[in-house]
This record gives structure tokens, C-alpha cells and sequence, in this order.
């Protein structure tokens, strides 16, 4: 299944107590789609996930496919560092009718390049969905070898990857070391268009909340062979995607949707929002990029 080109990892909305508002959830999905957004991944980093319950996550993907109601692909977080776990919570989720599950590469245990391989592949073997792993080294503490990525991508319904891990050496060599099929995507905002360049199919993006039409059309550009116009929007929101995770994400970017009316509430700690001088930085980068804020 090809999941687009433009994914964004979305934000779980709260309300004022901090519980998850499935009101918000709908009006940000809108919002999503309305900006050019092909798939969402709900419940992954941004979406705050280690400080979701099973029972909200659940209630969260099948509210999320209820709403996207097949126009967007909507890809479900349900990977952790327990392997048998991740069966049985996936399995579950399968059943929602989620497009996809995304396994982030288990964190805390360190496993080794063997202890990575067995899991993904043990986790793709028990479910029926296509699986896409997400590497994000900066966060799990371990990094999927380019050399275990294109050896799950033998395995059936493994068929992509989210690509955190910044090295363009790395995701250049799975890209050249796995089949056309398998679909390589950045997990970093700032290297969309050098992704693209050697390859990759796409971005699952934080930024696309609030700048996914001039993402969309930097993509469009690039895939025609418009290489010169495509760069100069990248280097036009380049400072904003930087300034986007200045602070933890996702603070930054929910802070700029509520600044624009699309009221997603704040974090759960152990995140925290914004100094008023990271705000101002902030939205000074901002103000160059977006409409006026509000």
C-alpha cells in the first residue's frame, strides 16, 4: 500500500483537565486533510503516546479512521520494547481498520542488531496489517542498521520505514538496498527534500499541522522535476521546522496550532509548555512562515 507522500505524525488534542477531547481530535483530522495531509500516524511521538493509556489509544485510532472515513490513509502506533505485548495490543487495533501499524524500534532494552531483527519480524509474523518501522535512535537509544532494515523488508508485511535517524549515509543505503516497493520515509522535517533526492518516497511530517500546503507543493514540485522551485521553498520553511524542535516535541507545534485556532490544548507532563521567551522566538520564526497568528 502506498501511504503517500505527505503523512503528518499528529498531535493528541486535550482538553482543559488534560483528558483526550475526541471533539478537537476531529476538528485537527479536518484540518489535517484539508492541508494536503495523504495519511496521519496517530498515537507516535507527537502524538504524545508514553503518556496515553491503552484504552485512549484504542478509543483514539477508532476515532481517528471513524472521522478520516478512507479519505487519508491512518496509520496506528502500537510498537513498544515488549515484543509480546505489541502482538496482543496490535492485534486488537487491527480490528479498528487502521491502513497500518508503525513499530518504533524498542526502547530502554538496547537490544542488539539480532534482538531488533527478531522482534519486528516476530511482531510482523502475528499480525495481519502491513508494518512500518520507525527508527528514531535520539529517542530509543538504539539504531536499525540499514543493513536489518533492508533485511526486514524481505519479510512481506513489513513495507516501509520512518527514517529518524538523521544520517543520509544510512537511509541512502536502504533505499539502494531494498526493492521499489519498499517505501523509505524521512521522519525529520528539514530532510524532506535531501530524502527525496536520493530516493526516499516521502515524509511523516510534524510541521505539515501547520505549513502541509507549501509541503505538499515542495513534494509536487520535486516528483516533476521542478528540483530548483522545490528548494526554494524548502529553504523559505526551513527555519521554521528548525525552530519546531527547539524545545520537546510537541510544545512548539501544538502552541502554533492553537495560536491559529486550531485548539489542540497542551501537554501532559512530563512535557511542559513553553517559556514566554521560547514562545516569542517561536512565533517570531513563525510570523515569516504562517498566516497572521492569532
Amino acid at each position: 500500500m502506498d501511504f503517500g507522500t505527505l503523512l503528518t505524525a499528529m498531535v493528541t488534542p486535550f482538553d482543559d483537565d488534560g483528558n483526550v477531547s475526541y471533539d478537537k481530535v476531529t476538528q485537527l483530522v479536518e484540518h489535517l486533510i484539508k492541508s494536503k495531509s495523504e495519511g496521519i500516524v496517530v498515537a507516535g511521538t507527537t502524538g504524545e503516546s508514553p503518556t496515553l493509556t491503552l484504552d485512549e489509544k484504542l478509543k483514539l485510532f477508532e476515532h481517528v479512521v471513524n472521522v478520516a472515513g478512507g479519505r487519508v490513509k491512518v496509520i496506528a502506533g502500537t510498537g513498544n520494547n515488549n515484543t509480546k505485548e505489541t502482538i496482543a495490543f496490535s492485534k486488537k487495533v487491527e480490528a479498528l481498520g487502521v491502513d497500518a501499524l508503525m513499530l518504533v524500534a524498542p526502547y530502554y532494552s538496547k537490544p542488539n542488531q539480532k534482538g531488533l531483527y527478531e522482534h519486528f519480524k516476530t511482531i510482523a509474523e502475528n499480525v495481519t496489517k502491513e508494518v512500518m518501522i520507525y527508527n528514531i535512535p535520539g529517542r530509543s537509544s538504539v539504531n536499525v542498521s540499514a543493513e536489518t532494515i533492508i533485511a526486514l523488508s524481505k519479510i512481506k508485511n513489513i513495507t516501509s520505514v520512518k527514517e529518524a535517524s538523521g544520517n543520509l549515509d544510512q537511509i541512502a543505503t536502504i533505499i539502494e538496498g531494498t526493492d521499489d516497493d519498499f517505501y523509505v520515509y524521512s521522519g525529520d522535517d528539514g530532510l524532506t527534500l535531501p530524502i527525496l533526492s536520493v530516493g526516499g518516497h516521502g515524509v511523516i511530517s510534524v510541521a505539515s499541522h501547520v505549513i502541509g500546503e507549501q509541503m505538499r507543493e515542495m513534494i509536487d514540485l520535486f516528483k516533476v522535476g521542478q528540483n530548483e522551485k522545490a528548494a526554494k521553498i524548502h529553504l523559505s520553511i526551513l527555519p521554521l521546522m528548525r525552530e519546531l524542535f527547539k524545545a520537546p516535541n510537541p510544545v512548539p507545534v501544538k502552541t502554533l496550532l492553537n495560536r491559529q485556532g486550531i485548539d489542540v490544548g497542551s501537554v501532559r507532563l512530563p512535557m511542559v509548555n513553553l517559556t514566554e521567551t521560547e514562545e516569542k522566538e517561536l512565533l517570531d520564526i513563525a510570523s515569516k512562515t504562517l498566516q497572521p497568528l492569532a
